[in-house]
């Protein structure tokens, strides 16, 4: 190092003999938060800022509701406990909206088994992404309309007759 300021010189001597203003660097900074850039995120181990940006990925995101929220125009039809009873709700519901049916793409009919507590359930959906949009139906009741998550009364022990009480 002692070399190379023998050679060049020390580059930063005259740094004082030209001062410069930081209004233009601020006026950038104004103008890049007005434009809704704000400061870059911090590293963890400061306090967050009121006005940075959410340190986590993009992809690790959530939803304002924590829920995810599709990218596809997405409606549910049904849930049923038997998966002959979803697809016959599918049925009537492409009987009620046969023009969006129409434009229905096999990969379009999303049916899910889903697990409950106890018991697997069946959910249907369709992916209205091939159906125009002024075909596009709204999000209706569902049909067959299966509660998962109602208390079941299977498996519950009623008592016998004689250990009812007598009215």
């Amino acid at each position: 190092m002692p070399a190379l300021f023998a050679t060049a010189g020390e580059r930063h001597a005259a740094i004082d003999e030209s001062p410069c203003s930081l209004e233009p660097l601020l006026a950038l900074s104004a103008k890049q938060e007005a434009a809704g850039l704000g400061d870059a995120p911090w590293p963890p181990h400061y306090a967050k800022q009121a006005d940075e940006p959410p340190r986590v990925q993009p992809s690790r995101r959530k939803a304002p509701t924590g829920r995810r929220t599709p990218t596809k125009p997405l409606i549910e039809i049904g849930r049923a406990a038997k998966k002959e009873a979803a697809l016959a709700g599918l049925e009537r519901w492409k009987t009620r909206h046969p023009g969006a049916a129409s434009h229905l793409q096999p990969a379009d009919v999303l049916v899910d088994g889903m697990r409950g507590r106890s018991a697997t359930w069946v959910r249907v959906r369709v992916n209205l992404e091939h159906v125009p949009e002024p075909l596009r139906p709204v999000q209706e009741a569902l049909d067959p309309d299966y509660d998962p998550w109602a208390p079941s009364t299977a498996g519950r022990v009623q008592k016998s007759r004689r250990a009812r009480p007598q009215e």
